[in-house]
């Protein structure tokens, strides 16, 4: 039995995939707008968060850092960092820059004030309670 690939053929399955993938697309953005205000957390920010991110922004962190996955890959990841280290080890870290060591990467002096360092600190508290569905996969980033 010897059977030839017609053009309605091909147009049954040109409309048929058409139909599927729309479909699917409908399907993902519903769920998408369904169970994105279960992520949301904006009503968390405070005025300290705020003060931390235009810190974040005006020194250039993400120049250098990753936040959540966006950023420059030349120092480490800081979604979680607030997790990993905590704040009284994220405030010494940054008051110690440089730190002098050969061959390591060496981040600047910003020169910050204790409340600087406090608002930084409740940004990347704030920034590590984001739902990412555990991105990055290990706790390192």
């Amino acid at each position: 039995m010897k059977e030839t690939f017609t053009k309605a053929m091909a147009r049954n399955i040109f409309y048929g995939g058409a139909v599927f993938f729309f479909l699917l697309f409908i399907a993902l953005t519903f769920d998408t707008v369904q169970n994105l205000p279960k992520r949301d957390h904006r009503e968390n920010i405070t005025d300290s968060v705020v003060r931390g991110k235009h810190i974040w922004e005006t020194r250039d962190c993400v120049g250098c850092h990753t936040i959540l996955g966006e950023g420059a890959y030349f120092a480490p990841e800081l979604g979680n960092v607030y997790q990993r280290r905590g704040p009284e080890f994220i405030k010494g870290w940054i008051k110690s820059q440089p730190t002098g060591t050969p061959g390591r990467r060496q981040m600047p002096q910003f020169n910050l004030t204790d409340q600087q360092l406090d608002d930084v600190v409740a940004f990347l508290k704030w920034t590590s309670e984001i739902n990412t569905s555990h991105w990055p996969p290990n706790i390192e980033g």
